[in-house]
């Protein structure tokens, strides 16, 4: 999350009524402090008005003439100076042409306002009107611009055209509607272009008699045009006070499911295309519950009297259009089951629309917040079916990865954007714990009711939460939430907490640091980030999963000591249910009580919760990853995996061991790794089946899935016979190009396992892939045939056909994709190396002249090796072709230094995990000969 850290401005105050802006409030300045997180990578580097005149209401006509792509209309901005000025500045795109600006003197006339000239400024979206002197402070006046632009029919975004075929008239049919968020109301008409600007808009649009059209407000009335036969004025209710993002409109032939009132009587209605009724039709009920829920939450009603939500046919925006009381939504996203997107795009209403984030800086904390009530409104309404296994742990999981890489985000500033967007979701979800669900909720109501038609900073948030925590007695006044959040949000990094536990005295150390797991662990300022950790504990001999009171908070202390902790011979568990996203390392003794507890007590083990069974799995086998706990202690915490059926608590299982087996599988320790999988995942299929059971829960389907999938990974021979009895029946169909009979999941293991005859069907339906068919589904079998297999004939085989025999039927993209595929195992990359080294003059002429292929070669041949041996390959060929390089100079050399460090990995665990896979085997095969013995 992006704040600036000093920002002065004015703050657009409450109005009278609906239609009338009170001047003197909007005159009202305010300092305001918000988390820095980093002036450089703010989501939009914005063309900033000054406010020496503002906007205090908007009438606004707007035509649209979809089939010639083309509209225009007229704007009238009442405007008041808070500064002397000379000039005007609004904000117009480049592309949008302003016909005519003048001003219109009031009735009760202060002084004479006269446009002298209009100027653009170059490369900006910005439009100026130069007036013919200066203008006192308080003046009031009205601005009428005429404007004209052409309809975007490529992307979603201003005003936009979209079309259909209609089946029942078989017809083209048009939509117009517009997508403002976040600042491209300047493409459709001039207008102060900020969040800030809070003002009423009144609508009044132009459409055919044969269409309808929607606002964010109810119709008021509907006149006819004149000198235009067919056509009619649609005029609006005046809108509060809103930003001109929160602005929209549709106008189509438009057809309705209609929801019915919810408690308070707004008006829910759910639109779409004739054609597209029926897959609408469980929608107005979702979206009832959604808007009731939220009502409850809030404690407030919903901000208008009615919310109209569209299927848009064929539109292409990212996420859909959260206009106030009209919410355009991809017809395939509206029509999904479950609630998560529709409660989210409806939180919108209430925090953004009623309630807007002054500048696009706090806009993270708002879809922070937005995306927590989304998954509140979830759990409320189906108990979490919907999000089960996802939230919070899909984001959790994967911002642990992003923020413990050395280099987070990849200087990728969207990411950036997200991923601090996910993690300030999750301090959400930790207060909520920490301070209770009583006292969270009571602040954001208070929160909300201060910022109705209102603009807020990021801070004003967290204020709530301080002002409601002290007042309710759960956090100490020298405390705010605002330094807490402020501790985590600033930072693209997680803490671990360390707890090493002084039996003798039952007391324990708790160290925190920045977690990584990317080597070297040596990140700049490291020693200086510290954070304010809630420590909830739970202990053997009560096992309380109800109680979230943080027993102590670490204060930006790099150490603290906790006492009166339970026995020597009982294990305690730190930060229960991921309560703050934080992973958490113990002593040796304290993991191997967890392990043996959960193996061995079937009774106790379901009485600690899923997700904390989880986080104990993640935890340790992340921990061991980074290099700070043994591989012996992370794999035995796996033990317990042969009584777990739970999903929840496999999925972290399945991510690690793709992490591990990529990082091994150019040893000897591989091969006993695969058995180990085998063995752990055998038990668990064969119980579930090969086939889904009638009404089964989607869990037990995710988990079959996933268990088959690592399954036939690992070899699992009734895997591997399945897929090639499911393969032979493509290879004796009489006419194979015409399309794959064979799912997906069958193909990568035939060409891994499989014989030489179906890796090279395989490759024959690549080479004579009709044109007519979809190109993914080609892009699909070529990653596969180059991806899985580890025969390294099959890769040679490809590789001469592409680079050394120039086949015609594979394109740059083919040999770009090839490259990156043979990354994903050791055989790959192993047998790329040699082909590159042994071919060297020729790749070099071939790919002279086209770096981005002789990067990748180089890149995907020398970066992926772990061990000495690599490093010896890699070694020799730098010093064996040293100037040759070229523009790969650089990778070959950042290469060796990766595989410096991962060959250090591999000679501190490759070990420890050979050896414990050992003698897990062999115990595994003693029991087998026991039971044996026993038949």
């Amino acid at each position: 999350m992006s704040w600036q850290s000093t920002t002065i401005a004015i703050l657009i105050l409450a109005c009278i009524g609906y239609h009338q802006i009170n001047a003197s409030a909007l005159m009202q300045q305010r300092n305001r402090r918000s988390i820095d997180l980093n002036a450089a990578h703010m989501l939009i580097s914005d063309a900033r008005l000054d406010k020496a005149v503002i906007p205090t209401a908007y009438k606004l006509e707007f035509t649209a003439e979809p089939e010639e792509g083309k509209f225009n209309g007229v704007v009238w901005i009442n405007v008041t100076w808070l500064e002397p000025s000379d000039e005007i500045k609004l904000h117009v795109h480049q592309d949008l042409q302003v016909t005519q600006a003048v001003a219109i003197e009031p009735k009760l006339k202060t002084e004479n306002v006269r446009i002298v000239r209009t100027e653009r400024i170059p490369k900006k979206p910005l439009y100026v009107l130069h007036l013919e002197k200066s203008v006192e402070k308080g003046t009031d006046c009205q601005l009428q611009l005429s404007f004209s632009g052409q309809l975007s029919n490529e992307t979603s975004e201003g005003v936009f055209r979209t079309s259909f075929a209609d089946k029942t008239s078989n017809e083209c049919k048009w939509f117009v509607a517009t997508h403002m968020r976040p600042n491209n109301a300047r493409r459709v008409f001039p207008c102060f272009d900020e969040p800030s600007f809070k003002t009423p808009f009144e609508l009044k649009l132009a459409r055919p008699k044969s269409m309808m059209a929607l606002s964010n407000m109810p119709l008021s009335k509907t006149t006819d045009m004149e000198n235009r036969e067919g056509w009619v004025w649609d005029t609006f209710q005046t809108t509060p006070p809103m930003s001109t993002f929160t602005l929209g409109f549709v106008i189509g032939e438009l057809h309705n499911i209609e929801s019915g009132a919810v408690d308070n009587g707004v008006n829910v209605k759910i639109y779409g295309r004739r054609d597209y009724l029926e897959p609408l039709k469980d929608v107005p009920n979702r979206t009832r519950r959604v808007v009731k829920e939220l009502q409850s939450y809030w404690g407030l009603d919903f901000p208008l009297k009615k919310l109209d939500i569209v299927a848009l046919p064929n539109y292409y925006a990212v996420r859909p259009a959260d206009n106030w009381g009209l919410i355009f939504f991809k017809e395939s996203e509206l029509s999904r089951t479950g609630v998560w997107q529709i409660a989210q795009e409806i939180t919108y209403q209430w925090l953004g629309a009623l309630a807007t984030p002054y500048w696009w800086s706090d806009a993270h904390i708002n879809k922070a917040l937005a995306s927590y009530m989304a998954a509140w409104t979830a759990f409320k309404i189906d108990n979490g079916a919907e999000l089960q296994g996802k939230w919070p742990m899909t984001i959790l999981y994967s911002l642990y990865y992003e923020f413990s890489k050395r280099y987070p985000h990849a200087r990728i500033t969207g990411m950036k954007y997200e991923t601090t967007a996910s993690k300030t979701e999750l301090i959400f979800r930790m207060f909520n714990y920490t301070l209770g669900e009583t006292t969270f909720r009571q602040a954001l109501r208070k929160f909300i009711r201060e910022k109705e038609y209102k603009t807020f900073f990021g801070d004003d948030i967290w204020s709530a939460l301080t002002e409601q925590a002290h007042t309710n007695r759960v956090l100490c006044r020298q405390v705010s939430v605002n330094e807490i959040a402020g501790s985590w949000i600033t930072k693209d990094r997680l803490p671990v907490v360390t707890v090493t536990r002084d039996y003798k005295k039952n007391s324990a150390v708790l160290k925190q640091r920045v977690y990584l797991r990317d080597r070297p662990h040596d990140v700049p300022d490291q020693d200086k980030m510290l954070w304010w950790i809630p420590i909830v504990l739970v202990d053997e001999e009560k096992l309380d999963f109800h109680n979230y009171t943080p027993r102590v908070w670490m204060k930006k202390e790099r150490e603290i000591e906790i006492k009166d902790l339970p026995k020597e011979n009982q294990f305690i568990i730190v930060n229960p249910e991921e309560i703050g996203p934080f992973p958490v390392n113990y002593d040796i003794q304290n993991w191997n009580m967890l392990a043996q507890y959960l193996l061995n007590n079937q009774e106790g083990r379901s009485r600690i919760p899923v997700y904390t069974r989880a986080k104990l799995l993640h935890d340790a086998w992340n921990l061991a990853y980074a290099g700070d706990l043994s591989f012996a202690t992370a794999l035995n915490m796996t033990l317990f995996l042969k009584y777990e059926r739970d999903h929840l608590a496999w999925d972290p299982v399945f991510t690690m061991i793709d992490h591990i087996g990529r990082h091994i599988d150019s040893s000897e320790v591989h091969k006993k790794f695969e058995t180990y999988v085998r063995m752990l995942l055998t038990p668990l299929y064969e119980e579930l089946g090969s086939e889904p059971k009638p009404d089964e829960d989607r869990s037990q389907t995710h988990l079959r899935g996933l268990a088959k999938v690592f399954l036939c990974r690992a070899g699992y021979k009734p895997c591997i016979e399945e897929a090639q009895a499911v393969y032979k029946k493509w290879m004796e169909s009489e006419d194979p190009d015409e399309g794959n009979p064979v799912a997906n999941q069958f193909i990568c293991p035939v060409f891994k396992w499989g014989t030489r005859e179906e890796w090279e069907f395989g490759l024959q339906r690549v080479i004579n892939f009709p044109p007519s068919r979809k190109q993914s589904e080609r892009t699909y079998l070529l990653k596969t045939l180059v991806g899985c297999p580890i025969e390294s004939w099959k890769i040679d085989r490809i590789l001469n056909i592409t680079i050394l025999e120039d086949n015609g039927n594979f394109t740059e993209t083919d040999i770009y994709l090839i490259f990156s595929m043979l990354t994903g195992g050791a055989s790959g990359y192993t047998t790329l190396f040699h082909f590159l080294k042994n071919n060297w003059e020729i790749i070099k002429v071939r790919f002279e002249n086209k770096p981005h292929l002789w990067d990748s070669i180089i890149t995907s041949a020398t970066n992926v090796f772990t061990t000495q041996e690599g490093l010896d390959m890699v070694s020799e060929l730098y010093v064996q072709r040293q100037g040759e390089f070229g523009t790969a100079e650089y990778i070959i050399e950042k290469a060796l230094r990766n595989i410096k460090e991962e060959t250090k990995w591999s000679d501190e665990n490759l070990p420890v995990i050979e050896k414990w896979v050992d003698n897990y085997l062999e115990q595994q095969n003693s029991e087998e000969k026991v039971k044996f013995l026993r038949k």
